[in-house]
């Protein structure tokens, strides 16, 4: 059995424990977690192989391809050349960008060859994917700067010892214009056209630069001055990673193969990818209890996503939690928290997990928000009358959106919590109540759980966000 075989038949006998053990759910995070050091060589080819793919949302051309290119290499008594390209376009780093550096850090434990690229050249044109307007050019302060900042924060996911490190100003400074012109006469204009983003512009009417097009061609070159067998990238950079495959052909090199990563979509669950601008991002420098409770915040349809992108699990063992929430044999919280715990785990350690996890009990589970910071208060005399969708966006602007704050609902995050000398009760609004006057709703849950509203507290709790309803 392999060294990956053997942890996960430790691993599975603690998933069929009781979850809600701080004890079990330490063994496991204990478990799972010593896989980010695991050495992976022993696997087979095809072994390996799969265990990218499983990650992956696409190889191309194919898992059978890329377990024959690391029998290629083994038999040459070599490992193979996995590129990585980033461009330092921000200081602060989050979840969503550490996606592609584990499947980075996998491949190096499995005894291959790994090359971080630095787009200090590219960063000054700007990857304009997925972009609606020209994204604004970067000074090598700038990038000197975003650079630090990301290698500091990704550490947590990937050994920098055994890294080589490459800028592709190397190469792309001092690359003349009549070998640029030479190589866009053999690259055809509607292939760069193929891309949705600037087609989108075209149509809208917006601007789109001659610096835009070329950077596609920009990171193929990176490709052909690496000679690499695999580079690795988001899904939406998937024409930028065919590119490369096609300069290689031109240049009379094998193709590199493509692995491109899942977009991780964001905490507020709205659907869209996990970013800054939109603030629904756990930060990779935020404190173990914010990325704990960042965490348990998210919908319960994206534990799994989540626990795919982040942790070491197999799909085996993901497969199997999940069959237990289906059989009611283990609660979604419990899941939930035993993801929190291998986020914070991966970034600062077990026992900070188990902290942060205990911190939140105690926060969460005593049944009392009088320890929580002061909280935004609505009056029902004044806002009663107004959907509590309209309440979220626009009263207490939980929400960007009346619609954004319906879908809350509709993914079982929107409750009303009673709280008494008793404790407290939750109730969840489905989304036919979020857009109901917030006043009846209120007055109606009160009566069915014959609560008295001189002895009662009533929070409206969206997400982590709660407000007193007086």
């Amino acid at each position: 059995m392999t060294r990956l075989g053997e942890s996960v038949a430790r691993a599975s006998e603690i998933l069929a424990q009781d979850l809600s053990s701080d004890q079990a759910v330490q063994r496991l995070l204990t478990e799972t977690g010593s896989r980010r050091y695991l050495d992976l060589t022993d696997l087979s080819a095809q072994e390996q192989a799969e265990l990218i793919a499983a990650r992956a949302v696409e190889v191309l051309p194919g898992v059978e391809k890329l377990a024959q290119r690391i029998e290629e290499r083994r038999a040459a008594g070599k490992g193979l050349h996995i590129k990585l390209g980033i461009d330092p376009t921000a200081a602060d780093v989050h979840l969503g960008h550490a996606v592609p550096v584990i499947i980075l850090s996998r491949f190096q434990r499995m005894g291959h060859d790994v090359t971080l690229l630095i787009g200090d050249f590219t960063a000054k044109i700007g990857d304009p994917t997925g972009r609606t307007a020209e994204r604004p050019p970067l000074t090598d302060d700038d990038i000197a700067a975003n650079l630090a900042g990301y290698r500091e924060q990704v550490r947590p996911f990937f050994d920098f010892e055994k890294v080589r490190f490459r800028q592709n100003s190397e190469w792309l400074a001092p690359y003349t214009f009549p070998e640029l012109l030479g190589l866009m006469a053999q690259v055809p204009v509607s292939q760069l056209l193929q891309r949705e983003d600037f087609r989108t512009r075209l149509a809208a009417g917006s601007g789109l630069t001659m610096s835009e097009l070329l950077y596609p061609i920009a990171q193929g070159l990176d490709s052909v001055a690496l000679d690499c067998d695999v580079e690795l990238g988001g899904a939406d950079q998937l024409l930028n990673l065919q590119m490369g495959r096609k300069l290689m052909e031109l240049r009379g090199q094998k193709p590199q193969l493509v692995v491109t990563m899942p977009l991780i979509e964001g905490t507020d669950g709205t659907g869209a990818k996990m970013s800054k601008s939109k603030g629904n991002y756990v930060g990779l420098s935020a404190p173990a209890d914010d990325v704990f409770g960042k965490i348990m915040s998210v919908p319960d349809r994206l534990m799994e996503p989540y626990l795919r992108a982040w942790t070491e699990w197999t799909d085996a063992e993901i497969a199997a939690a999940i069959r237990r929430i289906e059989e009611k044999s283990l609660h979604p919280m419990d899941l939930k928290k035993v993801l929190a715990g291998e986020v914070v785990a991966a970034l600062y350690g077990v026992e900070a997990a188990m902290a942060a996890r205990a911190g939140f009990v105690a926060q969460f589970s005593k049944k009392s928000f009088t320890d929580v910071e002061t909280l935004p208060v609505v009056e029902l005399a004044e806002h009663g009358a107004e959907a509590a969708t309209t309440v979220l966006s626009k009263v207490l602007e939980f929400q960007p959106s009346a619609s954004a704050a319906r879908r809350v609902a509709k993914q079982n995050g929107l409750r009303l919590i009673v709280e008494s000398a008793a404790g407290q009760e939750a109730v969840v609004l489905a989304e036919a109540e979020a857009i109901r006057p917030l006043g009846e709703v209120v007055t109606e849950t009160l009566a069915k759980l014959a609560a008295s509203g001189a002895e009662v507290t009533v929070y409206l709790k969206a997400g982590r966000k709660i407000a007193e309803l007086r």
